[in-house]
């Protein structure tokens, strides 16, 4: 540690790093006032030591308006990794009273069907029943996000580019295929070809058109030259689904999800059937969060079923 950083680090008060958390996360220093339940003097006054000690501007306050400085905002996405470590300091230190105790926060996106994670998650249960979980549904973007800001254990999302913040690994790759639902009119024919679906009204991921890390699909929707307008999106599976099945256009389903729906009438196939895009959705931590006992031994379950099972075997067709 370099001299001036050591005196920054003695010389600043914690307590400032949590005020301007909450004046930023409140929206301003009247609500952060209401929150913290002491006067708006007593916030600015923090702030203002907090810029004092920092030497730089961090708010950008004017009548009707508050914005953070570049510098400020800097400072904010450090200020939540650090009370994300503070929040789980009782849990970590609880766990490391017994073997294997804790809880484990998994951000995923939606519709994850992965039966190779489900069993190495079933045989994790039994080996440690004392462990609690939550998980969390939401879009591959945010998963991403929590994981940064100390928020998430463990993410299961789709990757377009490496982050070198994060450790990923392919979890499992799987295939994207067009279906329609029972009121469409090609639905239960046998005689479609790529002509026919031209120009069809589609629904598709919110991830799709942003040219997210879906674009692959978004390229076979191209490729049979779908309707260029979505008549519905949605960054949730079953939500993508539910349109398709009421008909609102053809969307794209991974296949190995879709079968039972399939099976089901509820879901009909259309071209092309060949060549379907691959999509591989990816187990993420992040290496600068401390993990508890429990998440430690869960990432290590995770981390061996992957080296020990081939991605072959982790592609569902």
């Amino acid at each position: 540690m370099r001299p001036y950083e050591e005196r920054f680090l003695w010389r600043l008060d914690w307590n400032l790093l949590r005020t301007f958390t909450v004046v930023v996360e409140r929206g301003g220093v009247t609500r952060a006032a209401e929150f913290m339940n002491l006067s708006q003097p007593t916030i600015s006054s923090a702030l203002k030591r907090l810029e004092e000690t920092t030497e730089k501007r961090l708010l950008d306050r004017r009548p009707g308006h508050f914005a953070l400085t570049p510098t400020g905002e800097t400072l904010y996405r450090e200020c939540v990794m650090i009370f994300g470590s503070i929040s789980r300091l009782p849990g970590l230190m609880a766990a490391a009273e017994t073997d294997v105790t804790g809880h484990i926060a998994i951000a995923m996106t939606s519709h994850v069907v992965c039966p190779h994670f489900d069993a190495a998650m079933a045989c994790f249960n039994t080996t440690y029943p004392e462990v609690t979980y939550s998980i969390s549904i939401t879009d591959s973007a945010e998963v991403l996000s929590r994981l940064r800001q100390n928020q998430a254990s463990i993410g299961l999302c789709l990757m377009r580019e490496d982050d070198p913040l994060l450790d990923d690994r392919i979890l499992f790759r799987e295939f994207f295929g067009l279906f329609c639902g029972p009121p469409h009119r090609l639905f239960g024919r046998s005689d479609i070809g790529i002509e026919d679906v031209s120009g069809e009204r589609s629904v598709s991921f919110q991830t799709e058109l942003e040219n997210g890390p879906l674009y692959l699909v978004r390229q076979l929707r191209e490729r049979v030259n779908l309707h260029p307008e979505p008549h519905g999106i949605s960054a949730n599976l079953p939500e993508v689904r539910r349109m398709i099945i009421t008909g609102m256009g053809i969307g794209a389903l991974p296949v190995h999800v879709a079968w039972r729906d399939l099976d089901a009438g509820l879901l009909w196939q259309v071209p092309p059937k060949d060549n379907l895009p691959a999509v591989e959705i990816h187990f993420v931590v992040n290496p600068r969060r401390s993990l508890n006992p429990a998440e430690t031994a869960f990432v290590r379950t995770i981390h061996e079923m992957i080296a020990q099972t081939s991605l072959e075997e982790r592609t569902y067709r």
